[in-house]
């Protein structure tokens, strides 16, 4: 009942910090850029936790209870997206003044390119990006609360369903009246929420096993970032892809890239994002090491990998403590499903409405054309969310957080090479680019169908580099010069930024050479 009450007091807590502070008659550019004022510290935590989901304290954790810290590669070297988003991309997105990352195609490429952009990632991201993290969020509910809510049913799909469909009303509400504004504030209270939870969680598995060095002792051989270049899902040669799918994420991601354009300055952006680079070495602590250590408790535990999380809370926790935990799942999923919700109505109103359906819209017909979008989306997320929950009990056995980056990864490998060629080329081709385009999906098809022993990072590494070099060669006269790529606000910027990133490279060396020892 304890936990019951945590988890209620903490759903009135989100709402009350939603509309806090709202502003009645809000502007478009209120509604989507929260004015452009956003600070450092604001950019940092909203960023992060954005990017953290249910699927990371689930299936990154399951993943990590099978392979070890190697999954916590995906999250540290998240800090190479974030150094190019901060250095390279936003001063020049800030420069431009844009809204969308699709207005900034545009100015590169025409208006064909950037609505292919724009038409895919709504598709994308109200399908599978909402489905997925309400799908977490709802299993990982019922997974940890079971029992107490056998009461609506005893058939446990059933519950998971309508937990998705809770979730995704409630994380829709307080976006569709409060705008980018209140999606900051609630992100705000979530990443605390979720970062006490996860602290607590990794303090606990640590006395548990005794200490960080009874881990090398117990299991050496899952103490290291590289595995071999034949294992299925981490092999040592992800890197090469990651690189790519970072530049993806941090830098054309409108749901991620959305607080750096609504930045008070262009010194503020970059502050956030590296101090956001920083927060990804404890999202890392707190969402694999527990996945490490449970196996060193009990190696043949469980059937489901992606069980560990809930394990732990079920197994370690006491009263009080769990529903504390709980609401830091739902911390993950709310802060991730707001954000989709925000960037889906932003591109909606100004990419598509503004631009086909009522080019002379004000201020506050953009603000409902965005809110109608918010709608569909949830409508869409719901729907994908069910489907996702009836293939995870199809085949309950697998680490899913794979499964769904080999759905995500055909689609990305033509998103990367549109966005890399924006800043690589002054005045590009759009038809050949279009082409390559189209030809990343196909050669990742091709690549699967006749190389299916190749993992999905390396796939959409040669995908991406191939069909890179070609538009290169057929644009080689309009490509930019150093010098236009890389800007720093200031020397102070700059240092900061360089410093992150080296102690990147420190911590890949020092984990790679812990295989050796």
């Amino acid at each position: 009942m304890i936990d019951i009450i945590i988890v209620l007091t903490y759903f009135l807590v989100v709402i009350i910090a939603a509309f806090s502070g709202r502003i009645k008659n809000l502007t478009s550019d209120e509604y989507f850029l929260s004015s452009r004022n956003l600070k450092w510290y604001s950019i940092a935590i909203s960023t992060i936790a954005t990017n953290v989901q249910g699927y990371q304290f689930l299936g990154m954790m399951g993943s990590a209870y099978l392979f070890g810290i190697a999954q916590a590669s995906l999250e540290i070297n998240a800090i190479q997206g974030l150094f190019i988003a901060a250095f390279i991309f936003v001063p020049l997105f800030l420069k431009e003044k844009i809204i969308t990352i699709s207005q900034f195609i545009k100015i590169k490429f025409g208006k064909t390119l950037s609505n292919t952009y724009s038409i895919t990632y709504l598709l994308f991201f109200s399908t599978i990006t909402i489905g997925a993290a309400l799908f977490w969020g709802a299993y990982a509910t019922d997974a940890v609360f079971g029992n107490e809510l056998s009461f609506i049913s005893e058939n446990r799909i059933y519950r998971i369903g309508l937990l998705i469909i809770f979730l995704g009303i409630f994380s829709a509400l307080y976006t569709f009246f409060g705008g980018l504004s209140a999606v900051v504030r609630t992100d705000i209270i979530q990443f605390s929420v979720l970062t006490f939870g996860g602290l607590t969680i990794l303090a606990i598995c640590l006395t548990k096993i005794g200490g960080w060095n009874k881990l090398y002792e117990l299991s050496p051989e899952k103490m290291h970032l590289f595995l071999g270049s034949d294992h299925q899902y981490l092999p040592w040669t992800h890197i090469l892809g990651l690189f790519f799918l970072n530049i993806n994420y941090w830098c054309a991601n409108q749901t991620v890239i959305q607080r750096s354009l609504a930045a008070k300055s262009l010194g503020h952006a970059q502050t956030g994002l590296m101090v956001g680079g920083l927060l990804k070495y404890l999202m890392a602590l707190i969402i694999v090491v527990p996945g490490v250590i449970l196996y060193n408790l009990n190696p043949n535990l469980i059937s489901e990998p992606d069980l560990a999380y809930p394990y732990i809370i079920n197994e370690f926790l006491p009263i009080g403590l769990k529903g504390l935990i709980l609401c830091g799942l739902f911390a993950s999923l709310m802060s991730t499903i707001d954000s989709t919700f925000n960037s889906i109505a932003t591109m909606y109103s100004v990419d598509i409405y503004s631009n086909f359906i009522n080019k002379k819209a004000n201020s506050k017909e953009k603000i409902i054309a965005g809110k109608k979008a918010i709608i569909v989306s949830l409508i869409t997320g719901l729907f994908t969310g069910l489907i996702f929950l009836k293939l995870k009990f199809f085949n309950p056995e697998i680490a899913f957080t794979h499964t769904l980056n080999e759905i995500r990864y055909y689609i990305f490998s033509g998103l990367i090479l549109i966005i890399c060629l924006s800043i690589l080329l002054v005045k590009p081709n759009f038809k050949s680019v279009l082409v390559c385009f189209l030809a990343t999906i196909i050669t990742n098809i091709l690549i699967k169908e006749f190389f299916p022993e190749i993992n999905y990072f390396v796939r959409t590494f040669i995908s991406v580099v191939f069909w890179l070099v070609v538009s290169i060669i057929f644009n080689f006269k309009k490509l930019s010069s150093a010098n236009a790529i890389l800007k720093f606000h200031s020397k102070k910027h700059k240092n900061f930024g360089f410093a992150v990133l080296i102690s990147l490279i420190i911590i890949n060396i020092i984990f790679r050479w812990k295989i050796y020892v």
